[in-house]
């Protein structure tokens, strides 16, 4: 017989294990996510515990006092169907309080999550390509991102995410990713970051200005890259750069829908091109 669940928040390792049964579940992290992720809030990392054991795991971020986000809801194989998820998702919640809270639905759990309260705002595309494709010169106003690049992108940023999140990017904009700026008249003008995973890379975030910066930031990002498979999540409306991806080969893969409880924030989302990750924001 189980002893009690224990619930609490999770150490560096116990972060670090929640997003090895991300890469199990075949979602792909990132190398060096985890520290990353537990920068963004170190209390949002939750676990359910029985007899010393982990079994299950959330993320319930805050962002400032006006938005959080849940990620990472996996409960262990042999601990399923005991309730055990519910208990993690509860004290996420909690965590969260009277925030907007958004989250990545997968289409399977989005009745579910509208049970809950979450309503679907847009879906997300997973664009991938397995071949680099052949591109034409990138604008040389964007550029690997230096110590002088930060502030600003750390300013830029705020105007398509919902929350300030200031030491999440700051550690996201360092190795083992790579972050890349386009400048125009001195001005940011976009940024990408490319981030290697278990399994080849994936872009994110791609926020730009207009159409034109954000080809040429995935230009830039692409052409640092020596082969392997590549992946962007893609708000839908993003038809035109839809249509860019085409022409570079890239296909569409499986879907999710951004979903907020509460009234959806107000940003500019014409100019979010790729998500930064399904798993946090």
């Amino acid at each position: 017989m189980l002893g009690d669940p224990q619930v609490r928040v999770l150490t560096d390792a116990e972060v670090e294990e929640l997003v090895g049964w991300a890469a199990l579940e075949g979602w792909n992290p990132g190398q060096g996510d985890a520290a990353a992720f537990r920068a963004a809030d170190p209390d949002g990392f939750i676990g359910c515990f029985v007899d010393g054991r982990f079994a299950a795991g959330i993320s319930a971020v805050r962002y400032g006092a006006g938005f959080g986000f849940i990620g990472l809801y996996i409960c262990h194989p042999e601990f399923r169907g005991r309730g055990l998820g519910r208990l993690v998702w509860d004290a996420g919640m909690a965590h969260l309080g009277d925030r907007v809270i958004g989250l990545d639905g997968v289409v399977e759990q989005q009745a579910n999550y509208g049970k809950m309260g979450f309503a679907a705002a847009y879906d997300t595309v997973r664009w991938s390509i397995e071949r680099m494709p052949v591109l034409s010169r990138a604008d040389a106003s964007c550029h690997a991102v230096g110590v002088a690049d930060v502030a600003d992108i750390l300013a830029f940023d705020r105007s398509f995410f919902p929350g300030r999140r200031e030491s999440f990017l700051t550690a996201w904009l360092k190795s083992p990713r790579q972050p890349f700026v386009c400048r125009r008249q001195g001005a940011v003008a976009g940024y990408a970051v490319v981030r290697p995973c278990r399994s080849g890379h994936k872009i994110g975030p791609l926020f730009a200005i207009d159409g034109r910066t954000a080809e040429d930031l995935l230009k830039v990002c692409l052409a640092t890259l020596g082969g392997g498979e590549i992946n962007l999540d893609v708000p839908d409306y993003q038809q035109g750069f839809r249509y860019l991806l085409e022409r570079l080969g890239f296909k569409p893969g499986f879907k999710t829908a951004r979903m907020y409880r509460g009234e959806p924030p107000s940003l500019q989302k014409a100019g979010v091109y790729a998500i930064t990750t399904l798993e946090l924001c």
